[in-house]
C-alpha cells in the first residue's frame, strides 16, 4: 500500500476524535486535513457545556495553533470557510456514558462516522486516581458503547502507550493483556473493585477532612499505592493497561486496532521540525536543569530511552488505519517506538543536553552566563538517598532550628524545602524509566516500516514512521532540546 493508497482511504469519510486538543489529537486532525482535504467531516469530541463552547475551545487551542500555520498558508483566505466545512465540534465528556453526548446527536453522528480515534487522556503520572479511572478505563468502556451504535464503523483505534508493560524486562511483545491479571505475579486486577475502592475512599475523605486540598493528595497518592501494589510504576500505565482490559472485551466484535507509542516527542519533520506542547516526560530534565532545579538524578547512563518523534506516531495511526480498514474479529497492537530499531542510549540523551548549553550558555536576569555543572547521577536509590540526606536534610534541620532568629533564615529554609521535594518526587516518579530494562518488540510495526519508508509524495508529504532515520545527537541538539524549552519558557 503506498502513500495514495492510505490518503485514499480517508477521502469521504466521516471521523470521530477524542482528545483532539491535546498534543497527539492535534497533530492528528492537522495531518488528515494537510494530506486529505477531501474528508468528508473531522467530529472533535471536547469536554464543554455546549456546541458553541465546543467550537471556541476548537478554534482557540487547536487551530490557532502554530502547529496548522502550513495549512493556513496552504488555503490562504479560504482557509477559514474550509476548516468550518470539514471539522464539528462535539461537546462530550469520555468520562461520561454515550461520551455525554445527547441521544438525539448520537441518532445523528452514528449514521455517518467510519472511524473513531480514541485519544483523549489524563497523561499525568501523578494524577488522582479517580480522573484517571475516569478517563483511562471509563473512557474506554464509553467510547466502544458509542462505536457500537456506529452502523458504518470501520475501525476503533485506541491509543495507549507501550508502557503498560510496566518494569519488566526483556523483549516485550505487541501482544494483548489477560483480562484481570496484574504485572506482579499472582496477583488479581478487578477494574470493579478499583472503582468501588475508590468511591469508598472519597467518601471517608469528605467525611474525615472536608477539604479539597487533602482529597486531591490523598487520590494522588492512593493512585501511586495502588499502580506499585499491581506492578505498575505509575497511575497513568496502571490507568492505560485497564483501559486495554476493557477494550479486550467490550470491543470484542469491533473492527478495533491498538497503537501503544512510547515517550512522544517533538516533530521530526512534519508539518515544521520542532513542535511541541506540554513538557514531555523525561524533558523534564532539560527543563530542570536549565531552570538550575537538577544538582542530582537517578539514573543508569546505559539504559534505552525510548523516544518517538510525534509526527511518526501520526504517520503510524494513518497507515494502520489503511491496513486494517474494516478489519473484524483481531485486535492488532502496534509498539510505535524506536528501541529496537534505533536506540537512544541515555548517555547520549544526557550528553545531547550537555552540548546544547555548551553552544547556547545560560543567562541570568541580570546579564550573567551560568555555569555549566554536570548533574550528579547516583545508580542505586542508597546512594542517591545517601546524597539527600547530606545535602538537603541535616541542612534544613539546622536551617529550621535557625529559623526562628529572622525571616531570611526563614525564607532560605523554604527554598531548600522545595527543591528537596522537587527531587523527591521527580525521583519517585521518573527513575523507573531511568532503569528501565525492557525493549519493545516492533515486529507488526516493521511491516508499517517497509510499506511507508520509501513512499514519498510529491507535495513532499509522507507517511513515514521507520525510526531508523533518525540521528539523535542531531535531532536532540538542533530540533528537540530548543523546542522543549521554548514551550517551557513560554508557560511560566
Amino acid at each position: 500500500m503506498d502513500a495514495a493508497a492510505v490518503i485514499g482511504c480517508f477521502r469521504d469519510r466521516s471521523i470521530l476524535i477524542t482528545g483532539s486538543t491535546g498534543f497527539l489529537g492535534k497533530m492528528l486532525v492537522e495531518k488528515i486535513l494537510r494530506v486529505q482535504p477531501d474528508v468528508r467531516k473531522l467530529y472533535l469530541l471536547v469536554r464543554a457545556p455546549d456546541a458553541a463552547s465546543a467550537e471556541h475551545r476548537v478554534l482557540t487551542e487547536v487551530v490557532a495553533t502554530k502547529l496548522f500555520d502550513v495549512l493556513r498558508s496552504k488555503h490562504g483566505a479560504d482557509f477559514n470557510s474550509f476548516i468550518k466545512n470539514k471539522i464539528s465540534p462535539l461537546p462530550g465528556d469520555i468520562t461520561k456514558e454515550t461520551c455525554a453526548l445527547r441521544n438525539s446527536m448520537v441518532e445523528q453522528i452514528s449514521k455517518d462516522i467510519h472511524v473513531i480515534v480514541s485519544v483523549a487522556a489524563t497523561t499525568s503520572f501523578y494524577e488522582r486516581y479517580d480522573v484517571a479511572l475516569a478517563s483511562n478505563t471509563l473512557g474506554v468502556a464509553h467510547v466502544c458503547d458509542l462505536a457500537k451504535k456506529c452502523a458504518n464503523l470501520k475501525m476503533l483505534l485506541h491509543v495507549s502507550t507501550a508502557f503498560v508493560a510496566g518494569e519488566q524486562e526483556g523483549l516485550l511483545l505487541e501482544k494483548p493483556f489477560d483480562v484481570g491479571k496484574a504485572l506482579k505475579k499472582d496477583y488479581n486486577l478487578d477494574i470493579q473493585s478499583e472503582i468501588k475502592l475508590v468511591e469508598s475512599v472519597k467518601s471517608k475523605l469528605r467525611i474525615q477532612f472536608s477539604n479539597d486540598k487533602i482529597e486531591k493528595r490523598k487520590m494522588k497518592e492512593l493512585g501511586l499505592k495502588r499502580a506499585r501494589h499491581f506492578g505498575w510504576p505509575n497511575v497513568y500505565s496502571l490507568t492505560k493497561a485497564m483501559g486495554e482490559m476493557l477494550l479486550g472485551t467490550l470491543g470484542r466484535d469491533l473492527p478495533a486496532v491498538i497503537v501503544r507509542p512510547s515517550i512522544i516527542s517533538s516533530t521530526f519533520q512534519e508539518p515544521m521540525p520542532g513542535w511541541t506542547e506540554g513538557t514531555r516526560t523525561m524533558d523534564m530534565l532539560y527543563v530542570a536543569y536549565n531552570d538550575q532545579k537538577l544538582p542530582c538524578f537517578i539514573a543508569d547512563r546505559t539504559v534505552i530511552v525510548d523516544v518517538i518523534p510525534g509526527d511518526m506516531v501520526i504517520n503510524a495511526l494513518m497507515v494502520a488505519m489503511a491496513i486494517h480498514w474494516d478489519t473484524h474479529g483481531t485486535q492488532a497492537i502496534y509498539h510505535v517506538t524506536t528501541g529496537h530499531r534505533n536506540p537512544l542510549l541515555f548517555s547520549t540523551f544526557l550528553e545531547s543536553g550537555y552540548e546544547y548549553f555548551r553552544s547556547n550558555p545560560r543567562v541570568t536576569k541580570d546579564g550573567r552566563i551560568v555555569k555549566d555543572r554536570r548533574v550528579k547521577f547516583f545508580k542505586t536509590y542508597t546512594f542517591f538517598r545517601l546524597y539527600m540526606i547530606l545535602r538537603y536534610n541535616l541542612a534544613l534541620e539546622t536551617l529550621h532550628v535557625m529559623s526562628v532568629f529572622g525571616h531570611s533564615l526563614s525564607q532560605h529554609y523554604n527554598k531548600l524545602k522545595r527543591g528537596y521535594n522537587f527531587l523527591i518526587l521527580v525521583a519517585k516518579l521518573y527513575a523507573p524509566y531511568a532503569f528501565f530494562k525492557g525493549c519493545f518488540d516492533d515486529t507488526n510495526m516493521r511491516n508499517l516500516w517497509a510499506i511507508t519508508s520509501t513512499d514519498q509524495l510529491k507535495d513532499g508529504s509522507t507517511f513515514d514512521c521507520d525510526p531508523a532515520c533518525i540521528d539523535w545527537g542531531s535531532y536532540l541538539i538542533n530540533t528537540h532540546i530548543p523546542a522543549a524549552l521554548t514551550y517551557a519558557r513560554n508557560n511560566n
